[in-house]
C-alpha cells in the first residue's frame, strides 16, 4: 500500500519513463526503505543537489553531473573526458531516456563512480531519477 501511494505521488513525472524503469524505481524503493526505515519517498529535491553538488570524482579533480550534462537537462551535454556530445537527459527532450533499466542501472553507477567516486544508494539513485523526470 505504501508503494502505491508513492507510485501514485510520482505518477506525473514517472509518465516521462517507462513501464520498465518505473518497475525499477519501486525496487530501488524497497531498498531504500529497507536500508532506512525513516525513508518516505524519492524528492526531487534531494535529487536536484545530488545532481549539481560539486566533488572531487575518481579523476580526482572536482566534478559534479553538470560538468558533463549542463544544469539545463533539455539541452544536449558534452563528456568532459572524451568532448563526445551527450544527448538531453530529459526524457520530455529526449525519448530515449530512461526507457531501458539495464541502461539506467549502467549509466548511474558509471557516473555515481565518476562524480562520487563511490556507487550511488538506492535512495541517492532514486532521487535523482525523480530530478531527471521532473525536468
Amino acid at each position: 500500500m505504501k508503494y502505491l501511494a508513492l507510485a501514485l505521488l510520482f505518477s506525473t513525472s514517472l509518465m516521462a519513463a517507462s513501464p520498465e524503469v518505473v518497475q525499477y524505481m519501486n525496487e530501488l524503493s524497497k531498498t531504500a526503505k529497507a536500508q532506512n526505515s525513516a525513508f518516505s519517498g524519492f524528492d526531487a529535491a534531494r535529487g536536484k543537489e545530488i545532481f549539481t553538488s560539486t566533488h572531487i570524482g575518481k579523476q580526482g579533480k572536482p566534478m559534479a553531473c553538470t560538468t558533463c550534462h549542463t544544469t539545463n537537462l533539455t539541452n544536449s551535454g558534452k563528456n568532459s573526458l572524451t568532448g563526445k556530445v551527450i544527448e538531453p537527459l530529459s526524457p520530455r527532450a529526449n525519448s530515449q531516456r530512461l526507457t531501458s533499466t539495464k541502461e539506467v542501472t549502467k549509466w548511474l553507477k558509471r557516473n555515481f563512480m565518476d562524480v562520487y567516486a563511490r556507487e550511488g544508494t538506492a535512495q541517492e539513485k532514486g532521487d535523482v531519477l525523480a530530478y531527471i523526470m521532473k525536468n
